[in-house]
């Protein structure tokens, strides 16, 4: 079962949520940064970009440090607020394409480590370490990890009912955005949803996986040098976003390919040809429409690639990837890329940017080639997550991407 806590969230003032709410770091240009950082001084940038201040690049400890320093400067300045007691908090995205809305909890460490919180990426050793030793310095998460549960009627009851009143944050963002926070700080209410979270026997990490294992290294680190450890202090929890299956957009990554590893156009279709049906689209915009077809990008011309299925092991829920199928068959074998994280050669655009960016990007030369698929599943990462298997880098770009600054969790 899951073990989900309410927590003492420190959030902004009302008066300025929507200006202390930004988005991830490194989703800004370097001219939007400058400008938020320039005219608004209540950005939660100004918290994790400390060192504009005093223009400076800071990096590591020294950088996390000054983190901390900001944090506290906005605490002082009332910027931010601590709620007086335990809450969950209810957080909904409205777009033009989509309503999203969730529930902001403190998640168990220990149900990382016991796999009650289910994984389907890999992390990367050094990554989890440094964000350890940035959140025993910083000692807060703002980020949560993204978690998913089958959609439950009781909780969609609960919410529904708690998003009749009126919000403690509403506003819009630049792009469109409409943004709302209720606080559920009712006892009634937060025993309900824990009891409905305890009867889930697993949660799955959709978005988040570096966030959730730093977590976890923390909790353990934290433990061993608290001789008066219980298991309840707040080093075991981290902030999550828990949303149910049916709320989660799931969108592919296309992956666009420097060079033809020493082929011509001509030897490099042969090649394909072996494993792949293939259709020469012409100037008509391909996009497949069914499990195991690809699309391709190739001198100013569309393909589809059909797999032959007679030449393929569909052996376990990995193999059956398209974006494994992909690696096994095309990236490594011919185009000679093997390692899908480093390797220079290889570049990624996430499926909520059109095909015309992989076809502009094609087309001024910076890359020879460009393969799409289909997104995966919920059905296939929990799947994968099952059978403690782990899917290729950059197979899943999931919304919805929170806002930085709105609930920060202590420890």
């Amino acid at each position: 079962m899951a073990k989900i806590l309410p927590f003492k969230a420190v959030r902004p003032v009302r008066a300025k949520a929507g200006l202390v709410a930004s988005r991830p770091y490194e989703d800004y240009s370097a001219e939007e940064l400058t400008a938020q950082l320039e005219f608004n001084p209540y950005s939660f940038l100004h918290i994790i970009n400390p060192g504009y201040k005093f223009q400076q690049n800071l990096k590591g400890g020294q950088r996390f440090q000054m983190v901390k320093n900001r944090y506290l400067e906005f605490k002082e300045e009332e910027t931010f607020i601590q709620d007086k007691s335990p809450a969950f908090y209810i957080y909904k995205v409205k777009s033009r394409g989509s309503n999203i809305h969730g529930i902001i909890a403190a998640a168990s460490a220990e149900d990382y480590k016991e796999n009650v919180i289910r994984r389907h990426e890999d992390t990367i050793n050094h990554r989890e370490l440094l964000f350890k030793d940035y959140l025993k310095t910083v000692g807060f998460n703002t980020e949560p990890v993204l978690l998913t549960y089958p959609d439950s009627e009781d909780l969609n009851c609960i919410m529904r009912e708690v998003m009749k009143s009126r919000p403690e944050y509403e506003f819009a963002t630049p792009n469109r955005e409409l943004h709302y926070l209720w606080v559920i700080d009712q006892p009634g209410l937060i025993e309900k949803i824990q009891k409905e979270f305890e009867q889930t026997p697993q949660l799955y990490i959709a978005d988040g996986h570096h966030r959730c294992a730093s977590s976890y290294r923390l909790a353990q680190e934290s433990k061993e040098q608290n001789a008066a450890h219980t298991g309840e202090e707040p080093y075991n929890f981290f902030m999550s976003y828990l949303i149910s299956e049916s709320n989660l957009k799931i969108h592919e990554f296309s992956r666009l390919i420097s060079n033809l590893n020493g082929y011509s156009k001509e030897e490099f279709l042969i090649l394909l040809d072996e494993n792949f049906r293939i259709e020469n689209r012409g100037l008509e915009v391909y996009r497949p429409s069914k499990k195991h077809h690809f699309n391709m990008y190739l001198d100013g011309e569309y393909y589809s690639l059909y797999l032959r299925k007679t030449n393929y092991d569909f052996s376990d829920s990995l193999c059956k990837l398209d974006a494994y199928i992909l690696y096994q068959k095309v990236l490594k074998p011919i185009l000679g890329i093997e390692d899908l994280r480093n390797d220079k050669r290889i570049a990624y655009i996430h499926g909520r940017n059109d095909l015309i960016e992989l076809k502009t990007r094609i087309d001024s030369g910076e890359f020879a080639v460009g393969f799409g698929m289909l997104p995966v599943s919920i059905g296939e990462i929990k799947e994968i997550a099952d059978a403690d298997l782990t899917m290729p880098p950059k197979t899943t770009y999931i919304e919805p991407k929170l806002r930085s600054g709105l609930t920060i969790y202590e420890f």
